[in-house]
């Protein structure tokens, strides 16, 4: 099983999947933007998009990694990941799908304040641009598909622990 955590930056996507991963039993973190770290690395470099998901050898190299895990270990995969564009969604979840995959898909979701804050007090990354950019395709994409698709958690008043709970509880019923 994959339980997929969707969500813009300043959701909690991270440190919620970690928490995640120490409440389900035989579960492991596999973060899909390593896939896209690693075809940021070639070179000469792949055409420039602005984002690696647009690169269309991401989307299926992300359903065979997780896979090719799954198949090699068995048990669940946390994975925090967003995933803002619909089609790129359907083409993963579709991907899975094909290899039989069950796939709960959560979304953490906080309002515009609150992720703009966690984004600009962000201790550990520091504030960010390029995260802040993502805040109106995120709100965007959860009005028009995102949350019909998906688990939404509001983390607005909760911890990351909390929100973790909330899933793991939601993903042994």
């Amino acid at each position: 099983m994959i339980v997929w955590l969707n969500g813009t930056h300043g959701a909690g996507k991270t440190t919620t999947s970690a928490l995640v991963q120490q409440l389900i039993p035989d579960s492991r973190v596999f973060d899909a933007e390593k896939v896209g770290v690693t075809l940021m690395d070639i070179t000469p470099p792949l055409p420039s998009t602005g984002n690696f998901q647009d690169w269309p050898p991401w989307r299926p190299l992300v359903v065979e990694t997780a896979r090719r895990v799954l198949d090699y270990t068995g048990g669940t995969l946390v994975m925090p990941m967003t995933v803002l564009v619909e089609q790129y969604w359907r083409e993963i979840s579709a991907g899975l799908a094909q290899h039989s995959i069950p796939v709960r898909h959560f979304v953490l979701h906080a309002d515009q304040a609150t992720l703009r804050g966690r984004i600009e007090g962000d201790t550990v990354m520091g504030p960010s641009s390029f995260r802040l950019r993502y805040l109106e395709p995120y709100a965007e994409a959860a009005r028009t598909w995102l949350h019909s698709e998906a688990e939404v958690v509001d983390t607005t008043h909760l911890t990351p622990a909390q929100a973790a709970l909330r899933i793991a509880e939601a993903v042994k019923s």
